[in-house]
């Protein structure tokens, strides 16, 4: 239904089936559907939503192996598993000490490309160390329940004790090559700094060695693993497999949250340019653009805080393929991106107000899976038929 917006203000929820007390106004003047059992209409098609799981408390990342079994993370150090879109009421066993410490705890997870193959499952976490804590990778493998052959493959410095910006998410290329991000750690000058690994976007093979190719290999006191520079809080990663584009969002400050289309070597302008201010409302920087730092291919102000990130490929819903979705935690919806060539066209707020949404992620056969939290859901769009 092309042309039509749907505003979902939800009162009431149930386990089973997300109950959508609607009210909401469609462009057309018609009222959203009363409960999920009914349709909800976007701008391009209809579906309804599924609650697969209620009661998580901050819910990360999540992945699908090859036989179908997703297991989605939790913040404070649990990695839980689904069969069939149930919760089997398995948690991994086998995790490292985890650093839950302020935004700090277990973060994103994915399989590799080769799964099927090799077995290997990657995460980002929080590791903890002598003076504080930082965002590590590592891998592992299963054996039933638990985690087994878990090797750390890079672990970022320098180490704090601060609160925020841990990043980070994962993602692979067509050639095999791991990307992944981490925050600057709250302190802003970390990220236009090639000696330390925050506020960059990290490129390595699947073992963890260093490709040779990478830009900063050959330049004196950098950080070799370095891809991309100059982010603030990159906690949305995604890759357009046709067309070789690795999408990015991160967190601004007060406005400026960013959608960046990520290439080698580049600068991301943080906190040298930035069309964000201070929580406190003081300037950051008077400059919106530089020589030298990319500009964004979109940005939000006010900040709808940009958390996850998926580039939709699926066959469930063919008139969204090619879009980006990111989630909105401080707006609490999730955003769809129409692009061109690698830009941005068009955007529709979908779920509005469905809570604090931390990642949107495409199943093996298509579907669209959402996670929230306050409420703590793992959700399910379908298509109607």
């Amino acid at each position: 239904m092309k042309g039509k917006k749907t505003l979902l203000l939800c009162s009431t929820l149930a386990i089973g089936t997300i109950f959508l007390r609607c009210t909401g106004n469609d462009q057309d003047g018609r009222n959203a559907a009363s409960q999920t059992g009914q349709s909800v209409s976007s701008e391009k098609g209809t579906f309804y939503i599924d609650t697969l799981h209620s009661g998580l408390d901050n819910p990360w990342g999540m992945a699908w192996l090859s036989d179908g079994t997703m297991l989605v993370t939790e913040r404070k150090g649990e990695i839980l598993v689904f069969k069939n879109d149930r919760y089997t009421g398995e948690k991994l066993e086998g995790l490292p000490a985890i650093y839950e410490h302020g935004q700090g705890g277990l973060l994103d997870i994915q399989a590799h490309p080769d799964y099927a193959t090799n077995g290997w499952i990657y995460a980002t976490y929080a590791k903890p160390g002598p003076s504080g804590g930082s965002t590590a990778l590592i891998r592992f493998r299963l054996a039933d329940a638990k985690i087994a052959e878990l090797e750390t493959l890079y672990q970022t410095t320098p180490l704090s004790d601060a609160r925020v910006h841990f990043g980070s998410r994962i993602v692979f290329d067509n050639a095999g090559y791991l990307y992944f991000s981490t925050g600057e750690r709250g302190i802003k000058e970390n990220a236009q700094n090639l000696a330390n690994d925050m506020g960059k976007i990290h490129r390595l093979h699947d073992d963890g060695r260093i490709p040779a190719d990478n830009p900063f290999i050959d330049t004196p006191d950098a950080k070799a693993s370095i891809w991309s520079y100059g982010h603030r809080n990159v906690q949305g990663l995604a890759y357009d497999s046709a067309d070789n584009m690795i999408y990015a969002t991160e967190h601004g400050p007060r406005g400026g949250d960013e959608l960046n289309l990520i290439e080698k070597g580049k600068n991301y302008g943080w906190p040298v340019i930035t069309y964000g201010i201070d929580y406190s409302g003081a300037i950051i920087s008077e400059l919106t653009e530089k020589q030298g730092m990319e500009q964004p291919i979109h940005y939000w102000t006010p900040s709808i805080a940009t958390c996850g990130l998926l580039f939709y490929t699926g066959d469930q819903f063919p008139d969204w393929r090619g879009n980006l979705f990111t989630g909105a935690l401080a707006l609490m919806h999730v955003a769809r991106v129409e692009l061109k060539n690698g830009n941005y066209t068009h955007e529709e707020k979908l779920l509005q107000n469905i809570g604090r949404v931390r990642h949107i992620a495409q199943s093996n056969n298509g579907y669209i899976y959402v996670l929230t939290e306050g409420p703590g859901m793992l959700l399910k769009l379908i298509p109607t038929e």
